[in-house]
């Protein structure tokens, strides 16, 4: 790729980066990978089966945990391509709008972020005002909820990927990911970003710093109601109803911070580092979500239960 002069986005490839210092293993490590989306693609996509065939689960809270399975499964998807590619075939480059089409994963994250944040509020009226609970929480205010999640997040990402398409790009582009991502992006154009850097942050603070914030504020309010209605026997079964949520919180929140924090604060550490935070972002929330849910909800458990038993009969 020449440095002497703009290269037009039709021919502009882009390359990306597999597991620095292991490369030589590509292949055996492309099996505890693959496992990892096979489990994430299939235990959501079971979560999302057990809550649409069994209307004993059509109930706020199952259905934002069934949209909580459709964001995991979507970023599971759109992250699968290329880093298997990598993984099995060694297949690193990428043409430029297929770098951009990845921005999916963003998409699918922003999503998650409000999902669990819906899911706090679900719990809070739940908490708050049981006897209103289905009331306030109707099929169709959930129906707009997700429309709106779903339309805030295309709205929020899209101009990421239009303001990228207009910076020049004169030199060779090698992302530090198997995978493309706005803040690895943004290094690489030969023009001033700081637009873009800035639009990228602002997105930041509206999508995953003011939703962590409110789920901060809900779980305020639901510690501070359970603490003024309940015994202590109480207390611990109603918060018991939390527990799933908070894992889910904590499990998407964390390895965000790192993420972020990795490519702001820390872009000189190890590039062995910058990859475990990366596929702790990608992997960690997909797979250990449904299992979390599995276990610590019976009716989830036994609509899985249910959901097996019926095949077997049809079988």
């Amino acid at each position: 790729m020449g440095a002497e002069s703009n290269e037009s986005l039709d021919i502009l490839s882009v390359f990306l980066t597999g597991i620095p210092g292991l490369e030589a293993q590509h292949g055996w490590l492309s099996i505890p990978f693959f496992t990892m989306y096979i489990v994430a693609i299939v235990g959501n996509s079971l979560i999302m089966a057990t809550v649409h065939e069994d209307t004993a689960l059509h109930e706020p809270m199952y259905l934002f945990l069934s949209m909580l399975a459709v964001t995991e499964v979507g970023v599971s998807v759109s992250a699968l391509p290329t880093v298997m590619g990598i993984l099995w075939f060694d297949a690193r480059q990428i043409d430029f709008d297929g770098c951009l089409a990845q921005f999916f994963i963003h998409t699918f994250s922003g999503m998650e972020s409000r999902v669990l944040l819906a899911m706090s509020y679900d719990r809070l009226i739940a908490i708050y005002n049981p006897l209103r609970y289905t009331a306030i929480l109707t099929l169709s205010c959930i129906i707009c909820m997700g429309l709106g999640i779903t339309l805030k997040s295309v709205t929020f990402m899209a101009p990421l990927s239009i303001f990228l398409r207009q910076l020049p790009y004169c030199h060779v582009n090698v992302l530090s990911h198997s995978y493309c991502l706005h803040s690895d992006l943004i290094q690489l154009p030969c023009a001033d970003t700081k637009l873009s850097s800035i639009l990228g942050l602002s997105i930041v603070l509206a999508t995953f710093g003011l939703d962590s914030l409110l789920i901060m504020v809900s779980y305020v309010l639901i510690l501070y109601t359970v603490l003024g209605i309940a015994s202590g026997e109480g207390q611990w079964k109603i918060l018991n109803t939390c527990v799933s949520h908070i894992c889910a919180v904590l499990l998407y929140y964390v390895p965000v911070i790192g993420v972020l924090v990795m490519h702001r604060a820390a872009k000189h550490a190890s590039p062995l580092l910058h990859t475990l935070m990366s596929s702790i972002y990608l992997f960690v929330p997909p797979v250990l979500n449904p299992i979390i849910y599995s276990v610590k909800t019976k009716p989830i458990r036994q609509g899985i239960f249910t959901l097996f038993s019926c095949k077997r009969k049809w079988l």
